[in-house]
């Protein structure tokens, strides 16, 4: 079952005392190891649980017009934000894989950190209910909520808007590579405007990359 180190972890991250090991370990459980279960049904729950659970806490903070409310609720529970909640309470070293999928940099991929992020959440739901998952999502995602995470326009729309502005073709987004396995894929990403330059960027979505590809065309020639 889990260890002493994973069992303190996860009781400090859900405030609660652990009733189920085995459904926790399903939560940590990565399908390279071949085991019977792993996290993906409860990662399905667990991005349904965090959605609500930001959903409900931006409603509550202010009255803001509901496509402000949607930019910020996407931004929130965005791949890499929850990924990156996962890293600030470092969860890595916790996840079970198999070795190669951990040769191949399972440990640091935003997809995998991400996805099992959500099925801890998904986890604590089954265990405590929405208040216990609840409580858990605003103790972990309190810096992105009260601080800039999807407060600025989305770097493609902006990009998009700074094309308009300046009389330029709309930005043009090309896949330039796909590397490594499913579970820590690479992707490579340009995006162009006629007339201006060109800008690349690498991450472990395409949609990711696309974002950080705008990010970089903004730097350089915005």
């Amino acid at each position: 079952m889990l260890n002493d180190a994973t069992l303190r972890f996860l009781g400090e991250i859900t405030g609660r005392e652990l009733q189920d090991q085995a459904l926790w370990l399903e939560a940590l459980t990565h399908a390279s190891t071949a085991a019977q279960r792993n996290y993906e049904r409860l990662e399905f729950l667990g991005d349904r649980v965090l959605g609500l659970s930001i959903a409900e806490w931006l409603f509550e903070r202010g009255d803001e017009p509901e496509g402000r409310l949607s930019q910020r609720l996407n931004a929130l529970v965005s791949r890499a934000t929850c990924a990156q909640v996962a890293r600030s309470i470092g969860l890595a070293p916790h996840i079970h894989m198999g070795k190669q999928a951990r040769d191949d940099g399972g440990q640091d991929s935003d997809n995998i950190l991400g996805d099992v992020m959500e099925a801890l959440i998904g986890a604590c739901f089954r265990e405590g209910g929405f208040e216990a998952a609840r409580d858990m999502v605003r103790r972990l995602w309190e810096e992105p909520v009260m601080g800039k995470t999807g407060n600025r326009k989305h770097p493609k729309s902006a990009l998009q808007e700074w094309a308009a502005g300046n009389r330029k073709r709309v930005p043009e987004y090309k896949l330039i590579d796909r590397s490594g396995p499913d579970h820590a894929a690479r992707f490579t990403v340009s995006v162009s405007i006629h007339g201006v330059g060109e800008a690349q960027a690498v991450a472990n979505s395409k949609q990711d990359a696309e974002t950080l590809a705008a990010e970089e065309f903004m730097r350089k020639y915005g």
